[in-house]
């Protein structure tokens, strides 16, 4: 396990990406430490004045006129966390909650925060203790920051709420105690500064960026394997028909499929059949997936630029303003997700379409439903249906969240971006998305073992046909598809299908 540097050199999600799957040691650079240390020289000597600063001295949203003595702006703080931390339901995952935590870090590295680094200092032990506070995973509209889970955060960091930590659930003092930290005590804007910030809906967007990476690798693998199953053609991904169109991802989708069918005795075996067109389901394969890598790229751009910004506010600057703004308002992140949203649920419904294509028979080779014995048997009949509901379902959800919007403090924060729903309903449909993929290949599969046993998979997809032999998923009878669909599903997930087939081709 190596150690994440947090200063103030922007980075790529990838970097980050890790924290999802686990514990990561971070430090803070020298420059990053005396950025804070800086800032918070800045604040104090501000405090000193009698300027009233938003948050610092005053009370918060529509209650900003209402000054505050200064004997009250440790409580001021305290309040503020525990009067936000109003979260709903069931908590976040752990990856998003340790990644949330790294953000806020990246966010104090900039030195535009005013705090103290005592406080930075014990987000670096939190993490690197990985005690995560529990965090309910609804309540945040996505703009003033993701104020009640961020509040849920602070909480675990003054010793209050319950964390996870050593694999059980304690109270956060228990944890912080047999880590040998102690809570923070909340001075001027400290409070204010743990709860403003887009650090939720990024970390959402970064775990949406993470699945969907795997997933549109995915999609050109079961896109081929179905495209060789059904007994299409390969000659329309032959990528210099696809260069005479101008997205990259598409060339790279063509590129994708036709390498993958390299080889193929399926594919060679009906050459002559006389069959003009192949339904739009796999001739327009690139165009499809291709333009989701695309929409993909942009929004990679978008969180990337966001995760490496400064999110708080009011913002303190060396030379001793301080300047109010939005910076906490996550709108370039929820248009990101739900253009993103939109492109993922274009996978599972093209995905679903292929899947459809196979159930009707194809010519005298393929029975209906992909049945050994149609009739007696219903082969992959309701596999379908349940891509069909899936596809469905994300239809649904593909609608943008971003371009909804509802006023909040009594006005004060009227226009709302509503970004960490446009994650975590993402985050649904790539779940969605996945098993789609996992039903297709596992469809497309047994269609190659049932009936065109004698022949070879073209070279990219037979260590992915091994791949599923070695699991038992390949089978001649009817049966629960279940627990198939889940190990499929697990595969796709864990990377393993996609390494699979990318050791016998360059690209994906």
């Amino acid at each position: 396990m190596g150690t994440q540097l947090i200063s103030q050199e922007s980075i790529s999600w990838q970097k980050l990406a890790p924290f999802l799957d686990g514990p990561i040691r971070v430090r803070l650079s020298p420059g990053a430490k005396k950025s804070i240390r800086e800032s918070n020289k800045v604040l104090k000597q501000i405090l000193k004045t009698e300027r009233k600063v938003y948050g610092v001295n005053t009370g918060f949203g529509k209650l900003g006129n209402v000054s505050i003595s200064v004997k009250d702006l440790k409580q001021l703080q305290l309040n503020l966390v525990r009067s936000h931390s109003c979260g709903i339901g069931k908590p976040l995952d752990l990856g998003v909650t340790r990644l949330m935590l790294v953000l806020k870090l990246m966010t104090y590295a900039k030195g535009y925060s005013g705090v103290r680094p005592k406080l930075a200092q014990l987000l670096v032990d939190m993490l690197n203790h990985d005690i995560l506070p529990i965090i309910p995973r609804k309540g945040s509209v996505g703009a003033s920051g993701d104020l009640a889970p961020l509040a849920h955060m602070a909480r675990g960091m003054i010793g209050e709420g319950d964390v996870h930590y050593q694999d059980r659930i304690v109270p956060a003092m228990i944890a912080l105690k047999e880590s040998n930290l102690n809570p923070i005590v909340l001075e001027a804007k400290e409070g204010l500064s743990l709860v403003n910030g887009t650090q939720v809906s990024v970390a959402l967007g970064i775990r949406a960026l993470a699945e969907s990476y795997i997933i549109l690798k995915t999609a050109d693998i079961t896109g081929a394997l179905t495209t060789e199953a059904s007994l299409s053609t390969r000659t329309v991904f032959n990528p210099k028909i696809h260069r005479l169109k101008k997205h990259k991802g598409q060339v790279q989708s063509a590129t994708n499929v036709y390498q993958m069918l390299v080889d193929s005795e399926i594919v060679k075996s009906h050459e002559d059949c006389g069959n003009i067109q192949d339904p739009y389901s796999i001739r327009c394969i690139p165009h499809v997936h291709g333009s989701s890598r695309e929409v993909y790229t942009n929004a990679e751009k978008i969180i990337d630029n966001e995760l490496n910004s400064v999110s708080d506010n009011p913002l303190i600057f060396p030379n001793g303003e301080v300047m109010n703004s939005g910076h906490f308002h996550a709108e370039p992140v929820a248009q990101a997700l739900d253009t993103l949203s939109i492109a993922m649920a274009e996978i599972g419904a093209i995905a679903e379409r292929r899947i459809n294509y196979i159930m009707k028979g194809i010519g005298d080779r393929i029975p209906m439903f992909a049945a050994v014995n149609p009739g007696l048997e219903s082969g992959f009949m309701i596999a379908q249906v349940a891509a069909a509901a899936l596809a469905s379902e994300n239809k649904t959800m593909a609608h943008p969240a971003s371009i909804d919007s509802i006023s909040t403090s009594a006005g004060q924060e009227d226009f709302v971006s509503m970004a960490p729903w446009a994650g975590r309903k993402c985050l649904r449909i790539l779940n969605n998305v996945r098993a789609i993929l996992a039903i297709e290949l596992l469809t497309a599969a047994n269609v190659n073992h049932r009936f065109h046993k004698k022949m070879s998979s073209g070279k990219g997809l037979v260590p992915m046909m091994n791949l599923l032999r070695r699991h038992h998923m390949l089978t001649t009878d009817d049966h629960p598809l279940a627990d198939d669909i889940e190990t499929i599903n697990d595969l796709i997930q864990s990377g393993k299908i996609v390494n699979s087939v990318s050791r016998r081709i360059n690209v994906l």
